[in-house]
């Protein structure tokens, strides 16, 4: 059983006549691998910068390993931050980048010569001690920024988007040199991104928060396979987000249709939102499904075709390995476990929070 090593108690932060968070709570484990994900403005990166020390709450408790550190600074913290930016001094070496802080901290010039080695090896840069910020590559940059934390040895390691400046190809390569960093160090990751395909690939658990409040918390799994609600089925990838009736238990109507689902106690005729994810659609020839369509549009994505499909005035999103050409008359099916079914907010604000475990 993993220990708790952070804890937010009913944080609270305003800018201004903003509220940024509101009443957050959450626990992070030891060894974890934690993301925080969102749009811009959700209150992620706010969160990081308090748990960091980098901002006081107005409100609430921080705790570190069952101590409260919410009056602690930043720099008596045991935890790193890698920002999106890297921070590196240009005006320094490499290695006189890694050293920084554990000169500050009155290391002998062995431990910091050996830690420096430590680091660079662990991040695959052996031998760039003696070059530049300037003469290296994104990547590298970031590496370097990653080691210059990880050789302070903190407990929590603080990630602030810190591929977002990177292609693609070098944004993926980094995401496993993390993983694998995390699993090395035995160290816990607390993780900003609005990117869902990466938040999906490297968490052990992703807290999906929007304006302020957690949406839900869970695994990737449960995250894209049993959204709490439709902002998150929306915000984490592809969803078709339906209205619906729930007739009674284990029959919901979509479109005007009958639909067979495996959801119980959301009472009769009750008005719901309908979640059926792309891949979860299945086409077949005209007559022989639940609901007739008409395929509006095609675009092949080199694993799938993506489709549109028209039927009883909604377009579909449907992700097939078939592809069915545009103006084909096709049918609907949905298996009835495929179908998630939530209730429906009772204002657009609603808080829809999963606080623990």
């Amino acid at each position: 059983m993993k220990n708790k090593l952070v804890e937010l108690v009913n944080v609270s932060k305003s800018f201004g006549s903003t509220k940024v968070l509101d009443e957050l709570c959450l626990e992070v484990k030891e060894n974890e691998f934690l993301t925080l994900l969102g749009p811009s403005g959700c209150g992620k990166t706010t969160t990081l910068r308090i748990i960091g020390g980098f901002e006081k709450p107005d409100s609430g408790k921080v705790f570190f390993d069952g101590a409260d550190i919410t009056n602690v600074p930043a720099n008596k913290r045991n935890l790193n931050t890698v920002f999106q930016k890297y921070a590196l001094f240009g005006h320094m070496t490499i290695e006189e980048n890694i050293a920084f802080g554990l000169k500050i901290k009155n290391k002998s010039d062995s431990y910091i010569k050996d830690k420096i080695k430590y680091a660079l090896k662990l991040v695959n840069l052996e031998g760039f001690e003696k070059r530049k910020p300037t003469s290296l590559s994104g990547g590298q940059q970031q590496r370097i920024a990653i080691a210059r934390a990880i050789v302070n040895e903190p407990k929590v390691l603080l990630l602030d988007e810190p591929l977002g400046a990177l292609d693609l190809k070098l944004r993926q390569d980094m995401q496993y040199e993390l993983m694998r960093l995390k699993e090395e160090l035995g160290i816990t990751f607390i993780y900003i991104t609005h990117d869902q395909e990466e938040a999906l690939t490297m968490s052990d658990k992703i807290i999906v928060m929007n304006k302020g409040y957690i949406q839900q918390m869970g695994t990737p799994e449960d995250i894209y396979n049993e959204p709490e609600n439709a902002f998150v089925a929306d915000f984490i990838g592809d969803s078709n987000i339906i209205d619906g009736i729930m007739l009674e238990d284990r029959l919901v109507e979509i479109l005007g249709t009958k639909f067979e689902c495996v959801d119980e106690g959301f009472g009769r005729n009750r008005p719901v939102d309908v979640v059926i994810r792309p891949e979860d659609v299945v086409l077949g020839e005209e007559g022989q499904g639940i609901l007739d369509g008409v395929v509006t549009s095609l675009i092949f994505k080199g694993v799938h075709y993506e489709m549109e499909v028209e039927a009883n005035g909604y377009e579909w999103l449907v992700h097939s390995t078939n592809c069915h050409p545009v103006g084909s008359k096709v049918s609907i099916s949905v298996i009835p476990f495929n179908i998630q079914i939530m209730h429906k907010p009772e204002s657009e604000d609603e808080k829809a929070v999963t606080i623990d475990e």
